[in-house]
């Protein structure tokens, strides 16, 4: 959510302030963005949130999870959106139509149509629906049981299938109305606070922002919900809907919970748990037409295990596929740099492997990485456009581990055994040598 208020913030920001400050402005307050764990094309358990109820592990039920998801008018900022639909400038309508006034009408483009499935994996929701219905169309939630059942076995479903597009646009919640009493009160929210929305229609793709530092950074290959099968609970809302299968991207292939064969076109890699692949990679897009890749171990490394390749030529809307090897149970770190297409401006994309979407910014390793990044650019003797990747030391006594298989600590030109009291393994006693005074030397 915070990537989409900085967006958000920085289209407000052009519209009050003349053209010729923005990026002056932006230079000087902003020196780099880390996009980390961004849902650039936003989240298909924002669908699972607005229709069953998601928990985050809290002790409520579902039902008291949705209630309190679609209370929030910002549940709706996460819903997932195609690639190939943009809303009108603003900019320019801003000058001659005023603030306000009219929605983002969205054109899209032709790939919109002959695409299966929006840029996503697959169909985002299948849910069935009566085929006809007694009952008023706005059901409360005192409709007894009995009521919305015999309703139900009146017809025989029908199974409809919404695109990314279709979720977006309102589409999935207009068909829903008769079946949802919540359908029409979505409708009126996307309607009125996103595509008329006076700033920006935030679930439309966003180009790279205009900062001279723009860092994208978020896991991958974690098995990652991008599908949903509902179908009518019997009960009143909000429990008036049940997810009958889950279908999952998990390290390019699709699966479902079910063990049912899946229709779709899978990502190269899957996504951090939470948000899909395909969304968090859409920053890829900001790279220019030739990009350094680089994979190096998350963990401490001498190098050895080093891969670059330089000057990948990356095809528009396209994924970048590098030719990298990977060791098994070893976890990287993929860097993907651009430093020539905009002069004096950089980006960078990394992905991590296996880091979850809700504890990236708890991994050491992240912290490492951003801080040798922002050290480097501070520095006045840095000679290279990024850090380099080359070695990863200990940085701190707690990076300081024990080598059983050598009976020392590791990194010996940089750790040495000392013991301090209180140390209650070996491991503790492994610190940075007092002359390690030039280890971030090295970095630069």
């Amino acid at each position: 959510m915070g990537n989409n208020v900085f967006r958000y913030f920085l289209e407000w920001l052009k519209l009050e302030i003349a053209p010729k400050h923005y990026i002056k402005w932006l230079d000087e307050h902003i020196h780099a963005y880390f996009a980390v764990g961004a849902p650039l094309l936003g989240s298909t358990e924002a669908v699972r949130g607005a229709l069953s109820g998601t928990t985050f592990g809290l002790p409520v039920s579902e039902g008291t999870a949705r209630l309190m998801f679609n209370a929030f008018g910002s549940s709706l900022w996460l819903m997932p959106f195609s690639k190939y639909c943009k809303a009108d400038n603003i900019y320019w309508k801003h000058f001659f139509e005023g603030k306000g006034g009219s929605p983002h009408r969205q054109q899209c483009d032709e790939a919109e149509y002959i695409s299966d499935y929006s840029g996503w994996p697959t169909d985002l929701v299948n849910i069935e629906v009566p085929s006809g219905r007694d009952m008023g169309a706005y059901p409360s939630i005192t409709d007894i049981t009995e009521d919305i059942t015999s309703s139900m076995e009146c017809g025989k479903p029908t199974l409809l299938s919404f695109s990314a597009r279709e979720v977006s646009d309102g589409t999935l919640f207009k068909t829903i109305e008769d079946y949802d009493p919540q359908s029409k009160a979505l409708v009126y929210q996307l309607e009125k606070y996103y595509q008329g929305d006076p700033v920006l229609n935030p679930l439309t793709p966003w180009e790279r922002p205009p900062i001279k530092n723009v860092f994208c950074i978020y896991g991958i290959d974690s098995k990652t919900e991008v599908g949903y099968y509902f179908a009518p609970s019997g009960k009143p809302y909000p429990d008036n809907w049940i997810i009958t299968d889950i279908i999952y991207e998990f390290e390019g292939s699709l699966i479902s919970r079910s063990g049912n064969s899946v229709s779709g076109k899978p990502n190269n890699s899957s996504g951090d748990g939470t948000v899909s692949y395909n969304s968090l990679s859409w920053c890829k897009n900001w790279l220019g037409p030739k990009v350094n890749i680089t994979r190096a171990p998350q963990a401490e490394h001498d190098g050895s295990d080093l891969q670059t390749i330089m000057n990948v030529h990356r095809h528009h809307g396209q994924d970048i596929l590098p030719n990298m090897t990977r060791a098994p149970h070893v976890k990287y770190i993929t860097y993907y740099e651009d430093a020539e297409n905009l002069p004096g401006w950089r980006t960078a994309v990394w992905e991590l492997d296996k880091a979850n979407h809700r504890n990236i910014v708890r991994m050491p390793v992240l912290m490492r990485e951003l801080w040798l990044e922002m050290w480097h650019d501070m520095h006045p003797d840095s000679k290279s456009k990024f850090v380099t990747k080359a070695f990863r030391g200990p940085l701190r006594n707690e990076d300081c581990r024990w080598d059983y298989g050598k009976a020392r600590c590791g990194f010996p030109e940089h750790c040495e055994y000392r013991y301090i009291f209180g140390d209650v393994h070996l491991g503790m006693s492994c610190r940075l040598k007092n002359t390690s005074t030039n280890l971030l030397q090295q970095y630069l």
